[in-house]
């Protein structure tokens, strides 16, 4: 019997058994949030033998479709107020609730399923979207408020993917990081707030006023504040002899962000756009073509010298990208290491999957829909065209463009036929690999363990800089309570630590032995933040579950449980990173396997991208055959041969 990747304190290491037996279980327990339902099982659960929109969790108050983007200017000590007003008002009491409303079904006829291979494009669908993740979210809510019809196939019961939630024992897990970029009230960049705006529903959120605390060796110790002065005022004081020099690396960035925030950002691959942008911003869109092939190691070893320094760098570039800075693009790097400051990371009110939710909700409001329990296991080509999908039960849904919204070596390796495999993604592999996945420990703590003036996101990476992206080496942790204190039981606080770590290393295991491996590294892992941060940690877990790369795979969907592409050396920047669009005709990709990569903003953005694009291409935007052959065909060739020369 195949058991969970789950652990739970409470309950000891047994797990959760993947049989039909308690699959069914669990999905008649939906109205106990403590359940989510796993992707194994490929029959219909018997209490639930039908599909459901999703019904957003939270009162009107925190996700909104009327009221502004609210960001209240608390101080470090007003952080926690939230606890006792939300509580008093009532606002987060759906803990006892479902996470879905099992009363909204998706209508039979709202749902086209066959066996006729329609090459236009059956069931009326203009799109359909495999997986909601945030770039799927996006791209299918920007096409529904353009008028397309877009279905979403999600494999489980909630959206978000790796920005989803899970609920346990009255607390609210966000799955992945709880940073966000791309959400505050200004500039171009704030995409995520422009992706609610568009489907009318915005967000109550609280803004931290540290992004990260960094605790590196030799008890170094920086601040990234939220201001950019007082960021760079600490961060100089640390290293006097390199202040020109830091200047001048952040100063490159800055460059960049505003660069790219004076910008429409739309499809890069759609010309009338592309040349529009550029003649109405000939510097900025030069600016960024200069930095396009430039990595951000490189760049700060023009201005700086100190290798503590140049590893400090390496570090803020790790907990975006999980590689070091001489392989993180330069745009990828200036889009977070600026935004922060600019807009600021501000948390969203009740949880990151609330943004999730409340996109689908627009969505749906849109005239569109979103499927879950719907497991792609293939995508229809008929005469070299991507044509519809296929469920593992056996139905089928027929649109004229399909977006993946799956890694690259899922979509091209799983979905796809290997006949079906195009040359340029042959290339792309050999270029990039999958990066490593992350341990994940999502704990419950006595409030009292935290001293009151604890950031909300720490790294720790306390011996070596060597170690920096070793397995196990460094330690981000997320500590969301701090912000939202609605999201835990009264004096508790929620700890979110996750680790790099390679599926390969929990192979082979047997049930037993995998059980006691997790909670043996998990151990070793709070043992460093209690001696580094928090003495009495273990002392005070009230509440624990452990997830491997093996978790992650299952509920993420994502190949080897990967963060995403990763380059094998050093890469010429963005270049070479595929766009939205691919060699298949009416099969497009979004997400950290697309142009420009990985992070919050960069999903988003590729998510604009790909809807502006296929949004043409069904006859939503103005378009030009002529300029779309030419400037296709020329992306095609120099993505192909820069993807042959780097792997050469």
């Amino acid at each position: 019997m195949q058991v969970s990747s789950f652990s739970n304190s409470k309950a000891g290491t047994v797990g959760f058994p993947n049989s039909q037996f308690f699959l069914d279980f669990k999905a008649s327990q939906l109205g106990n949030p403590g359940f989510l339902y796993e992707s194994m099982c490929t029959k219909k659960a018997k209490a639930l033998n039908y599909s459901v929109l999703y019904e957003p969790r939270g009162s009107k108050q925190s996700v909104s479709c009327s009221k502004p983007l609210k960001t209240g200017n608390y101080s470090n000590q007003e952080m926690g107020f939230l606890k006792s007003v939300k509580r008093n008002n009532n606002l987060f009491s759906v803990r006892a609730k479902s996470v879905m409303d099992v009363s909204k079904v998706m209508e039979k006829d709202d749902v086209t399923e066959g066996k006729s291979k329609d090459s236009g494009g059956g069931g009326g669908y203009d799109a359909i979207v495999i997986g909601s993740g945030i770039g799927g979210l996006v791209a299918a809510t920007q096409l529904a408020v353009k008028g397309a019809k877009v279905l979403v196939l999600e494999k489980y019961v909630i959206p978000g993917g790796s920005s989803g939630f899970y609920e346990r024992d009255g607390y609210t897990f966000d799955v992945g990081s709880s940073v966000m970029f791309g959400f505050s009230d200004k500039g171009n960049l704030n995409l995520i707030t422009q992706a609610l705006a568009a489907v009318g529903c915005k967000m109550e959120v609280i803004p931290d006023p540290t992004t990260v605390h960094f605790h590196l060796p030799n008890s170094l110790s920086v601040q990234v504040h939220r201001g950019y002065d007082d960021f760079i005022s600490e961060l100089t004081s640390k290293f006097p002899h390199e202040k020109e020099g830091i200047h001048k690396f952040y100063n490159e960035c800055w460059k960049i962000f505003n660069a790219l925030n004076s910008l429409e950002l739309k499809s890069l691959e759609e010309p009338i756009y592309l040349f529009g942008q550029f003649f109405k911003k000939p510097v900025e869109c030069l600016t960024l073509a200069y930095y396009l092939p430039q990595n951000a190691g490189s760049i700060a070893r023009n201005f700086i010298k100190d290798p503590e320094v140049l590893a400090f760098i390496d570090a803020e570039c790790f907990i975006v990208s999980t590689v070091n800075a001489l392989q993180t693009p330069m745009i990828n790097a200036s889009m977070v290491l600026c935004d922060r400051h600019f807009g600021g990371i501000n948390y969203p009110v009740g949880g990151v999957g609330g943004i999730a939710k409340s996109l689908t909700k627009g969505l749906v409001d849109h005239g569109s829909g979103i499927l879950y329990k719907a497991n792609v296991t293939s995508i229809i080509i008929d005469n070299g065209k991507a044509v519809g999908v296929k469920l593992s039960d056996g139905r089928e849904f027929f649109a004229k463009t399909i977006i993946s919204n799956a890694t690259r070596w899922d979509t091209f390796g799983k979905l796809l036929k290997k006949q079906d495999l195009p040359k340029e993604e042959e290339n792309f592999q050999k270029v990039y690999v999958k990066a490593p996945s992350f341990l994940s420990i999502h704990m419950g703590v006595k409030a009292e363990v935290l001293p009151p003036d604890t950031d909300c996101h720490h790294f720790v990476l306390e011996d070596d800089w060597k170690n920096l992206e070793e397995p196990y080496g460094s330690i981000f942790l997320s500590i969301p309570t701090i912000l939202d204190s609605s999201l835990a039981p009264k004096g508790r606080h929620i700890l979110h630590i996750f680790t790099t770590s390679s599926i390969e290393d929990w192979q082979g295991l047997s049930t037993k032995d995998y059980e006691a491996k997790k909670e043996l590294v998990a151990d070793k892992i709070i043992s460093r933040l209690e001696k580094k941060l928090f003495p009495g940690l273990k002392s005070s877990i009230e509440f624990k579950e452990v997830g491997t790369p093996k978790t992650h795979r299952r509920y993420l969907a994502r190949d080897s449980g990967t963060y995403g592409p990763m380059p094998r050396g050093v890469p010429k920047g963005l270049l070479g990173m595929p766009f939205n669009t691919t060699a298949i005709n009416g099969l497009y990709c979004v997400g950290d396997s697309c142009f420009p990569g990985q992070g919050v903003i960069a999903v988003a953005f590729s998510g604009v991208m790909c809807a502006h694009r296929v949004a043409a291409d069904v006859g939503l935007e103005k378009k030009s055959p002529i300029l779309d052959a030419g400037l296709l065909g020329i992306l095609e060739f120099e993505e192909g041969d820069i993807l042959v020369v780097i792997s050469e």
